[in-house]
């Protein structure tokens, strides 16, 4: 196997002169919360479950939780946990609401940002809507201790605009030949074109510890000869057909059936997210989004 590694294809944060630094620097500001994007190479890995179920974990554990739905247009978090929102994320691109009046409470007491479903329109913004949404995002936040970020399947550049914008990235893969290779692409994406240096790991829908443990082998290795981005184990989500009830139910599985493997999975993950928050953050200084923003600026 032989890959062609491109070097001039990173997105470089554009050149800024003092005194536009200077003001821009004066309007920045710290949020506390820590931004974590879930993602996937592909779809069907159970990547919006994984993140239901973990942000009710750590709510659990005392963590006020915000999850963004930012599969904009396909949007289904909402339907997972039963709720009916009269507004999404559609009425606040457009100006009919704040960002503010769409959140809705979801178990646990945890916030959700819905998306909306069957609107093209939002999986093709322009850079200014992005730019608005994530600043008005980045002021909510200040209030939150974790957001949660799940994104859309697959490496388009509107799926990557919400992954790289994260302090920490969690990419879920399964057992799948498929799923593998998918998050092998992802991965490569992000560290060709965005020049990440890291991200994690987890594993879903596996019948035990040792089957996690051979995904992560089988992607390190590959990840390891070719890309120059590390992959840290997170853990893993066991397969528990009370998981699949409580879909159908509009349930979690972790709050219809605390006691379920898969439960105590989402417990253990959320401790060990809690037990390893970085001690600082690895994108800069600058508030949550404005690097992002910044090097992918037309100009």
């Amino acid at each position: 196997m032989t890959l062609k590694i491109p070097t001039n294809n990173v997105i470089q944060m554009p050149r800024r002169g003092p005194a536009r630094d200077a003001d821009e620097s004066s309007r920045r500001r710290k949020s506390h919360a820590r931004v974590i994007a879930i993602t996937s190479g592909k779809g069907g890995v159970g990547k919006t479950n994984i993140v239901a179920n973990l942000g009710f974990a750590l709510s659990c554990l005392g963590k006020k939780v915000l999850i963004l739905d930012a599969d904009l247009g396909l949007g289904n978090l909402d339907v997972l946990l039963g709720v009916a929102p009269k507004f999404n994320i559609s009425h606040v691109i457009r100006g009919d609401k704040t960002i503010e009046e769409i959140i809705e409470e979801g178990p646990g007491k945890m916030r959700i940002l819905p998306a909306a479903s069957g609107i093209q329109e939002l999986t093709h913004l322009a850079h200014e809507q992005k730019m608005q949404f994530f600043t008005n995002l980045d002021r909510l936040i200040d209030d939150m201790d974790i957001l949660l970020i799940d994104t859309a399947a697959g490496i388009s550049s509107h799926v990557m605009d919400f992954v790289v914008m994260a302090h920490e990235i969690i990419v879920v893969v399964s057992p799948e030949p498929t799923s593998i290779t998918d998050a092998y692409a992802l991965m490569k994406v992000l560290s060709l074109k965005y020049a990440e240096k890291s991200c994690r790991l987890l594993v879903n829908m596996v019948t035990g510890p040792r089957e996690a443990q051979d995904v992560y082998r089988q992607l390190g290795l590959v990840i390891d000869r070719f890309l120059d981005i590390r992959i840290d184990y997170l853990g893993y989500v066991l397969r528990d057909d009370k998981l699949t009830r409580g879909v159908k139910r509009q349930r979690l599985v972790s709050d219809a059936y605390p006691e379920a493997k898969a439960s105590h999975c989402f417990n253990e993950l959320a401790r060990r997210l809690i037990k390893q928050a970085p001690s600082s953050r690895p994108k800069g200084n600058t508030n949550l989004f404005w690097h992002h923003l910044v090097r992918t600026t037309p100009h």
